[in-house]
């Protein structure tokens, strides 16, 4: 068994154990489906390397008392931040008037109560799981503080939480205008960020122009 079935099945497991409510837990032993099964596989897990803090098939109740479930929900704390696997079939190509109009209701209302909403294309997570899993940390950067190693002087601290905003390369002259220095100063700390393996030349070769974050494993703060 996999280090990713073996948390897996015990964060499933423990969702349906301690879970009071008898219609989110018909649901949860019914298992998730198959989009979700692989954002988790594919691009939650690679990053982030646990499932603490994330609720699959989470209820919530819509402004009608009637019950709408996401697909997964991640709630550090007080955060409500809510996650959709979106299907290309029912939810582009076979989308009919009221069904695309409830869907709209739908995340106006989410919003509306706090939530912040993430939907994904299943075929996003197919064709481009490296990109889904920056989207996924700088989603998980909107609630949590990102850790840095302490070794790291204050400006490379601040270059390491610039790049986790981003989901695309960035260039030297931005992090410069980021922390007001001049572009040398940035150079030297970037060039410094690289031999850590923090950061990756992302074009450019004798000098480079762009520059991206290393994706990593995150371990989380239990809250």
């Amino acid at each position: 068994m996999s280090q990713f079935e073996e948390k897996f099945k015990k964060w499933h497991q423990d969702n349906i154990t301690n879970e009071k409510n008898h219609r989110r837990r018909e649901i949860l032993e019914k298992g998730l489906g198959h989009g979700t099964m692989e954002f988790l596989r594919l691009v939650w897990f690679p990053v982030v390397g646990n499932f603490d803090h994330l609720h699959p098939e989470w209820e919530v109740q819509d402004f009608n008392n009637g019950y709408r479930y996401l697909d997964l929900a991640y709630m550090p704390g007080q955060a409500k931040g809510g996650i959709e696997i979106q299907g290309y079939g029912p939810h582009a190509r076979d989308l009919d008037v009221r069904r695309f109009k409830d869907l709209c209701w739908r995340h106006s209302l989410l919003a509306l109560d706090g939530w912040t909403f993430l939907p994904i294309a299943y075929l996003s997570i197919q064709d481009e799981p490296k990109r889904c899993q920056q989207l996924i940390l700088s989603f998980i950067g909107k609630f949590t503080s990102i850790d840095v190693p302490s070794q790291l002087s204050w400006l490379e601290a601040e270059t390491v939480r610039f790049a986790h905003r981003l989901l695309r390369p960035f260039t030297p002259i931005e992090v410069a205008n980021h922390l007001r220095i001049s572009d040398r100063h940035t150079r030297r700390i970037l060039r410094k960020l690289v031999d850590l393996q923090i950061l990756a030349v992302a074009s450019g070769k004798k000098r480079a122009r762009t520059y991206s974050l290393v994706l990593p494993t995150i371990n989380l703060p239990q809250c």
